[in-house]
C-alpha cells in the first residue's frame, strides 16, 4: 500500500526522536526500567495490542502502518501482534503474555479502557512502558496517540445540521453511539450533541455495544418504528460500520435521509457516492501509526518523547494525565475523495469504482 504521505512523516517523527534523546542527554536505560535495546544494538520486543476485526481499519491499516513505520525506525525491533476479537478479558489476558514474553513497549488500542487499568497498572510495575494507542486506557499511561475525537463529533453533528437543513423543524433524528465501554463514543458523543443540540430534535439515542453494526440496524428499525418513519429527517451514526446496519434499516423503511460515519471504509465512501450515507470523517492513519512510531523509537532508546511528538496531554478516566499527540480530523465527503482517501493512497479509484458504482463515479469526477 503506497501513502504519500509516509515518508515525510516519518522524516519529520524521526526528526522528533533524535531531538528528544539529545533532550535528554544520554539514551541511558530510563528509571521505569525500559530497555534501551535500540541504542545498544539489542532487541526491541514490542507488543501490539489492537481491540476488534469488525471495523476494517484495524487490520487492513493500522497494524501494516504500525509495524512498518517501528521497523522503519528500529530495524531490529521484535513486534508481537495481539487482537483481543472485541474481549475485554482476553485482551487482559494478552497483556499478561506480552510481558511473559518480556515485550519491553506495548502499543495498547483498548478494547474497554476500564477493565484495562489493572493490566496497564501491571505492566507499568514492570517498568514496560504503555502508549495507549487510539483510545486512552486508563491507569498509568506513558504516552497517548489519537485524534481530536471531540473535534470528530462536532464535524460530524454540524455536517447533519447542514444536511438536515430545513427539515429539521419538522421532524427528529435518530443518534446511534458508540459502545458504552469505549471513551472514544463518549467523546464523539460529546462533540455531536455540542453541534447539534438546540438545532435538531433528537427522537431515540442510543449507545451500541461493541460497536456492532447488527445492534445498530436494529436500533434504526425500532427507533423508525417509534418515531414513525415519515418523522424521521436524518440519523447521527458514530462510525461507519454502524452506518453500514442503520442504511439497511433505512432502505427496509423505504427512507433516504442524511446519515453520518467515521473512519472512512470503502463501503462508506461507495455508499457517499451513492447518496445513502451523506458523510464520514477521514482519519488519516498513516501520520496517526507514524507518531506512534516515534514515540515507540524514543521509549526504546531510554528517552521521553520530544516535545513535538507529545504536544498535549490527555486526562484518561482514571485520572492520569498522559502526554498527547491528537491528530486532527477531516470531513470527507462526495467532494473531496479525489483530494483525500485517492491522493493519500488509501483507496483506488479502481477500488472504489466497482461496476456498481461507476456512474456514481463518473458523476464525482473520480473516473
Amino acid at each position: 500500500m503506497k501513502l504519500v504521505v509516509r515518508h515525510l512523516v516519518v522524516a519529520t517523527t524521526a526528526a522528533s526522536v533524535a531531538l528528544g534523546m539529545a533532550s535528554c542527554g544520554s539514551a541511558k536505560q530510563s528509571s521505569g526500567g525500559t530497555a534501551s535495546g535500540a541504542a545498544s544494538g539489542g532487541t526491541v520486543k514490542v507488543g501490539l495490542l489492537l481491540p476488534e476485526t469488525k471495523t476494517t481499519r484495524y487490520e487492513q491499516f493500522d497494524r501494516p502502518l504500525l509495524e512498518a513505520g517501528i521497523k522503519e525506525l528500529i530495524p531490529n525491533a521484535q513486534i508481537d501482534y495481539y487482537n483481543a476479537n472485541q474481549d475485554a478479558t482476553l485482551q487482559q489476558t494478552q497483556v499478561d503474555t506480552a510481558l511473559t514474553k518480556g515485550n519491553q513497549i506495548l502499543v495498547l488500542d483498548a478494547v474497554d479502557s476500564k477493565a484495562i487499568q489493572s493490566s496497564v497498572q501491571k505492566a507499568h510495575d514492570a517498568g514496560v512502558k504503555v502508549i495507549a494507542y487510539d483510545r486512552l486506557a486508563q491507569g498509568p499511561v506513558d504516552a497517548y496517540v489519537s485524534f481530536d475525537n471531540h473535534k470528530v463529533g462536532q464535524l460530524q453533528g454540524e455536517a447533519l445540521v447542514k444536511a438536515v437543513g430545513d427539515k429539521a423543524g419538522s421532524g427528529q433524528i435518530i443518534m446511534i453511539n458508540g459502545s458504552p465501554t469505549d471513551p472514544n463514543a463518549g467523546q464523539f458523543k460529546a462533540g455531536a450533541h455540542s453541534a447539534m443540540d438546540g438545532k435538531l430534535k433528537i427522537g431515540k439515542e442510543y449507545d451500541t455495544p461493541n460497536w456492532d453494526p447488527n445492534n445498530a440496524n436494529q436500533e434504526a428499525a425500532a427507533a423508525i418504528t417509534a418515531i414513525g418513519a415519515p418523522n424521521v429527517v436524518g440519523v447521527y451514526s458514530a462510525n461507519d460500520g454502524m452506518a453500514a446496519g442503520i442504511a439497511t434499516a433505512l432502505k427496509a423503511s423505504n427512507l433516504s435521509v442524511p446519515l453520518t460515519g467515521q473512519d472512512a471504509q470503502l463501503d462508506a465512501v461507495q455508499r457517499i457516492l451513492a447518496n445513502t450515507q451523506t458523510m464520514s470523517i477521514y482519519k488519516p492513519y498513516q501520520p496517526e501509526a507514524d507518531a506512534t512510531a516515534a514515540i515507540v523509537a524514543a521509549f526504546a532508546n531510554g528517552a521521553a518523547p520530544s516535545a513535538s511528538a507529545v504536544p498535549t496531554t490527555s486526562t484518561s478516566g482514571s485520572g492520569h494525565k498522559v502526554p498527547s499527540n491528537l491528530i486532527t480530523p477531516i470531513v470527507l465527503t462526495k467532494d473531496n475523495i479525489n483530494d483525500t482517501v485517492v491522493k493519500d493512497g488509501l483507496y483506488t479509484t479502481q477500488q472504489i469504482c466497482t461496476p456498481d458504482y461507476a456512474q456514481a463515479c463518473k458523476d464525482a469526477g473520480l473516473q
